[in-house]
């Protein structure tokens, strides 16, 4: 299934970058960690990094409901990106430096959930998307907790995504001179050794769901 395409989300620059599949968003999309929430609060623009989770084609995010920023109305246009850098590109003059990433931009208006079972899946996909597995192991939110937060829904109808891959794009003069190192650093983040919260008992191990996320 395609994206749709829309002035915001035609992209105009390396046109070679750009993939038109749903399921290329929902691959950078359901790789990521951390998203950007663009919006604009009295009258400025305001970007915040936070948590996100997807399920089909919508996005949640959440926060405190004392949180400044997530006093937005229901129906406010926001903008969510997700970035992945994957290298950083050397070429042989400053001019072709570049990196190599997978993006998705995202447009639309907010809605705020009051549903109860849908605030309870969204949050549900948000901590998934950080921690897998953690909803079955922790306690799930009481009443209290959930009167405490808010979540906003972001519909996929109206997004980009943009892919660089591959080595440096040179001049033919550059490469001709052969005198200048080119190529590609690969970029990969990576887990480490869990540490214990210090109230565990020293013995307690780390959970499949933890401990399997390291790399052998």
């Amino acid at each position: 299934m395609s994206l749709s395409t829309t002035d915001r989300t035609t992209v105009t620059r390396h046109r070679e970058r750009a993939r038109t599949e749903r399921a290329d968003l929902h691959a950078v999309l359901d790789a990521g960690l951390v998203c950007h929430l663009g919006l604009v609060r009295d009258g400025a623009p305001v970007v915040i990094p936070t948590g996100y989770g997807r399920i089909d084609d919508t996005v949640y995010v959440h926060g405190s409901t004392g949180a400044g920023w997530l006093r937005i109305a229901d129906g406010a246009p926001v903008c969510l990106t997700v970035t992945h850098l994957d290298g950083i590109v050397y070429a042989r003059s400053v001019f072709n430096h570049s990196m190599n990433y997978r993006s998705a931009v995202v447009h639309g208006p907010v809605r705020h959930v009051t549903d109860r079972d849908e605030q309870l899946a969204a949050l549900r996909a948000i901590v998934e998307q950080l921690s897998p597995g953690s909803w079955e192991h922790a306690r799930e939110p009481d009443r209290r907790e959930l009167a405490a937060t808010a979540v906003f829904a972001l519909d996929l109808t109206e997004a980009s995504v943009k892919v660089r891959t591959g080595p440096p794009a040179d001049d033919e003069a550059d490469v001709a001179a052969g005198d200048r190192w080119a190529g590609v650093l690969p970029v990969r983040t990576v887990f480490g050794a869990p540490e214990p919260c210090p109230t565990l008992p020293a013995d307690a191990p780390a959970p499949a769901h933890v401990a399997d996320r390291r790399p052998e």
